[in-house]
């Protein structure tokens, strides 16, 4: 953001508007700040075009070229304006406009928005998670899309808000972990493990990070939305078969939460 702001404000481009850059806290504690920012603003709503969030761009992953897009359904010239301005990532869509970060308080204002997002990562939360684990080559390239992006919307009328679709869900509650990160940029059948936390129930199981797992308990996992209804099956201490792809091969596992 604040590499942004510094492009923004020493180039001599003729920008259609002005720039607003903030952070904010209190996002994991239920967006605070970005709601109450919204609720008070210091600049009219009306008036704003669009929000773009980063909520983690500095694990940018060279070999897959993934970037992850949300908010792309909530003005109808986003999908063109992305789809034109990029030539270096595999980029996967989300048209929703609600969702676990920052973004969400301002499509609840009717305002379009993107959340640009490079995946989750094993330092996720953790004192681990330092400076040099940033990949800044990858951190640019995503700045420099977000730039030509921006760029690109200038030459657009001010954009049309759009409502998006939630997906719909119960208020599920788990009363259990398997202790693993999910791949959220994987597009396969399945859920993919992208980190496993030492001492928790997949540890103990033998799941491995890459596995994809298929089937938990008597319920087939197709997709996040099956694993985290899966999850909200089981209570401390039960146990059950959990079945992962592991590469080519599948396996059956006891697991016991």
């Amino acid at each position: 953001m604040l590499e942004l702001a510094r492009y923004y404000s020493t180039n001599n481009k003729k920008e259609a508007y002005n720039f607003l850059f903030m952070t904010f806290s209190g996002e994991e504690l239920g967006l605070l700040g970005s709601k109450k920012w919204c609720d008070n603003p210091s600049f009219p709503l009306a008036k704003i075009n669009y929000m773009i969030n980063m909520d983690m761009v500095g694990r940018f992953n060279d070999s897959t070229r993934k970037l992850l897009v949300y908010g792309v359904g909530t003005a109808p010239e986003w999908v063109d304006i992305l789809d034109k301005t990029n030539n270096t990532f595999s980029i996967k869509k989300d048209s929703a406009g609600i969702g676990p970060s920052d973004q969400t308080s301002f499509y609840l204002k009717d305002i379009p928005v993107l959340h640009f997002f490079t995946g989750q990562h094993s330092d996720y939360h953790k004192p681990t998670d330092d400076a040099d684990k940033v990949n800044y080559e990858g951190e640019r390239k995503v700045l420099d899309y977000i730039i030509d992006v921006i760029d690109a919307a200038n030459y657009y009328p001010k954009l049309k808000f759009t409502a998006t679709k939630t997906a719909e869900s119960k208020s599920t509650k788990f009363k259990v972990t398997m202790g693993v990160m999910p791949d959220y940029a994987f597009e396969g059948k399945g859920m993919r493990v992208d980190g496993v936390t030492n001492g928790k129930p997949a540890s103990k199981a033998g799941i491995l990070k890459g596995d994809v797992v298929i089937k938990l308990g008597d319920i087939s996992i197709n997709n996040m939305e099956d694993y985290m209804k899966a999850l909200s099956v089981f209570s401390k201490g039960d146990k059950t078969k959990v079945r992962v792809l592991r590469g080519t091969e599948e396996k059956e596992l006891d697991i016991e939460f």
